[in-house]
């Protein structure tokens, strides 16, 4: 009976926002659990038991999201028409696909052909990664040849773990972004026990594991992922959307080395800007979300401001500006207790200062963000000097 429900559920897919009203007063639970990749981070998720719907957001057709992705699509996966097998899928042959060796016959064939999507259309090949409610594999469809991940979430364990609307919240959302520095959602369907979510193939894979290979990013790599992670969340504002979990695990990496924002898990359309609910990873939480419960608490796309800050100083220290047990970790972020390293430049030292504000208000716009010295010094000014680098 339950799974029949959220089948329907899926059918309509149509999600309502959160958004709660200040007059109203909500009994609220922190909950924290620890994050399998890295022990020292907590996810932090508050439920709220009673809300007002302020606003819905409709999911079109997936012939519409296809022929929209067309372009941006068809832009970023060139390549050969040869056939090759699959990695992980059973063949003679032991070479293996990259998205660039996709040609843009392929890639239109797939976004442009009216079907319904079924799994019976895609070769599955190795596994790219497991999250907690399922696993994502490397895929190819049978006709057009087109390569992309493709996210098996287990319809038991998303009721089980009470996310059936963050999942549905995340599709709407994803499917319609197009920009190069956010993994495209090309479309969804399902089975009597599944979700499948048909994502774009980031073959460098998680961020993270680079940053951790890496210890920590030379200036130039900091401030040209910097520079990607502002034009990416510009147009996530612009489109009212609020990521609310930024951090180096949910960051891919495209073939050509660019940065793919790729988990919406926690973000909200919210058109007023407005928003209560407590979410997302400690250690990049704002210091207006750790507020306790009241109708003081509101917060609005800036949250993502002050991540973006805590990314730059983990990309160029190796870790989390406020990283301490969970409790130390709040009561440094509420003071914007840090410490920048003497090897940190001047210019990328201003702009995390700059970011890390208290006040909200008073951080410094993405667009000044893409402006800033720092960023002009290393992507425009400093592009043969980062080269050099790189070279040695």
């Amino acid at each position: 009976m339950a799974t029949r429900t959220l089948e329907a559920r899926l059918e309509r897919m149509s999600v309502n926002d959160e958004n709660e009203y200040p007059s109203q007063k909500s009994k609220a639970t922190t909950q924290l659990s620890q994050s399998a990749s890295r022990p020292n981070l907590f996810k932090v998720a508050l439920q709220t038991q009673s809300s007002n719907t302020v606003t819905a957001v409709t999911l079109p057709s997936q012939a519409a999201q296809r022929k929209g992705a067309a372009s941006a699509t068809a832009a970023a996966q060139p390549g050969s028409p040869a056939r090759k097998p699959l990695p992980g899928a059973s063949s003679s042959s032991s070479s293996s696909w990259t998205s660039e060796e996709q040609t843009q016959a392929a890639v239109e064939q797939f976004v442009y052909q009216p079907k319904q999507f079924h799994l019976g259309m895609f070769e599955i090949g190795r596994p790219l990664g497991k999250g907690k409610f399922g696993r994502v594999y490397l895929a190819r469809e049978r006709t057009s040849g087109f390569i992309c991940a493709l996210k098996v979430l287990h319809k038991s364990e998303l009721q089980q773990g009470r996310v059936e609307k963050q999942v549905r919240r995340e599709i709407e959302i994803q499917s319609n972004l197009r920009h190069p520095n956010i993994l495209q959602l090309f479309g969804h369907f399902h089975d009597s026990k599944r979700v499948f979510l048909i994502l774009e193939f980031a073959c460098k894979g998680e961020l993270y594991k680079h940053l951790r290979k890496e210890s920590r990013f030379p200036e130039w790599k900091a401030s040209q992922y910097i520079a990607q992670m502002a034009s990416a969340l510009r147009y996530l504002h612009r489109k009212h959307v609020i990521h609310r979990d930024i951090k180096p695990e949910n960051i891919l990496m495209g073939i050509h080395g660019e940065l793919k924002i790729s988990d919406f898990g926690w973000s909200v359309h919210a058109p007023n800007s407005r928003r209560q609910t407590m979410c997302g990873t400690l250690d990049y939480l704002p210091p207006e979300m750790l507020r306790s419960g009241g109708s003081d608490n509101w917060y609005n796309e800036k949250v993502d401001l002050w991540s973006l800050g805590v990314l730059a100083y983990e990309f160029l220290v190796g870790e989390a500006p406020f990283e301490d047990t969970p409790v130390m970790t709040q009561r440094r972020i509420t003071k914007a207790d840090m410490t920048i390293p003497s090897f940190v430049s001047p210019e990328a030292r201003d702009l995390i200062k700059k970011l890390l504000v208290l006040d909200p208000e008073k951080r410094i716009p993405l667009d000044q963000v893409q402006t800033h010295p720092w960023i002009i010094k290393h992507c425009v000014k400093g592009e043969r000097a980062a080269n050099r680098e790189r070279s040695h």
